[in-house]
C-alpha cells in the first residue's frame, strides 16, 4: 500500500464546515456585492484568490473581510468531522496507506482546527495549506505537489473533494477522484467524479481501491 495515496480536501470532506462557509460568504457577498449568489463562485479557492477576485474595490473592504473571516474561524465556526471519515482513516492507518490533507486554507485557520483536533496532525503524512502553492484549484498543483511530496505517482492517487474547483484540480492532475455528495447535490457533480458518496460511512480500503480499479479499466 505504500505505492498509493489519499488526498483528502479539507471543508466538506474531512470536517463538516462548508455550510458554514456558505452562509459566511453569502453575507459578505450580499454585503459588499447584493449578490448571494456570488458565494458558489467561492468555494475550493485560496483567501488570497476569493480576495482578488471579489473583495478588492478598496484596501478597507479587503481589510474587513478578512477581520470578519478570522473571527468567524477562532470564534463561530464548528470543526465536526465527517460522518464515517475517522473509522476511514483508521482502516487506511491500518493497511499503511500514505495520505494528506490538501486544502485551499491558509495556516491561521489551520491553527484552529490544530487546537478543536490536537491529534489531527497526527493522522496524515502531510498537511498542505494556501501558502505551500502558487495558483488556487481548479489549478491541479496543489495535488500534484502533494503527490511529490508523497513520493508517489500521481495515476496512484485517489482524491476525495467535495467542490466544483477541487474535483477539477483532482482530475487534471490525472488522478482517481471522489466526490463527497456534502453540500452540492449528488447531480450537480456526477459528471465531475469517478464515484460519488454522500459521507464516508462504509468507505474502506478494498472499495476504495475497487473503484480506482473500475476507472482504469474504462480508461
Amino acid at each position: 500500500m505504500k505505492d498509493i495515496a489519499v488526498l483528502f480536501d479539507l471543508d466538506g470532506t474531512l470536517i463538516d464546515t462548508e455550510t458554514q462557509y456558505t452562509d459566511f460568504w453569502t453575507n459578505q457577498c450580499v454585503k459588499y456585492h447584493n449578490d448571494g449568489s456570488l458565494s458558489q463562485k467561492i468555494k475550493g479557492s485560496t483567501l488570497k484568490s476569493i480576495m482578488e477576485r471579489f473583495f478588492s474595490e478598496t484596501p478597507e473592504i479587503s481589510q474587513q473581510v478578512i477581520n470578519d473571516l478570522k473571527y468567524f474561524e477562532a470564534n463561530i465556526l464548528k470543526y465536526s468531522f465527517i460522518s464515517g471519515v475517522a473509522d476511514f482513516i483508521k482502516n487506511l492507518q491500518n493497511h499503511n496507506v500514505k495520505m494528506a490533507v490538501v486544502t485551499s486554507s491558509a495556516k491561521d485557520k489551520m491553527e484552529n482546527v490544530f487546537r478543536v483536533h490536537p491529534n489531527f496532525k497526527e493522522l496524515f503524512d502531510a498537511i498542505l495549506m494556501a501558502e505551500d502553492y502558487s495558483k488556487s484549484k481548479p489549478d491541479p498543483e496543489c495535488f500534484l505537489i502533494a503527490a511529490k511530496r508523497l513520493n508517489v505517482a500521481p495515476k496512484n492517487c485517489i482524491v476525495f473533494e467535495d467542490s466544483h474547483y477541487g474535483l477539477e484540480a483532482g482530475r487534471r492532475a490525472g488522478m482517481t477522484v471522489i466526490g463527497l455528495a456534502t453540500t452540492i447535490s449528488t447531480e450537480n457533480i456526477l459528471n465531475e467524479a469517478d464515484y460519488i458518496i454522500p459521507d464516508f460511512k462504509g468507505m474502506t480500503l478494498k472499495k476504495m481501491l475497487e473503484i480506482k480499479t473500475r476507472k482504469e479499466a474504462v480508461l
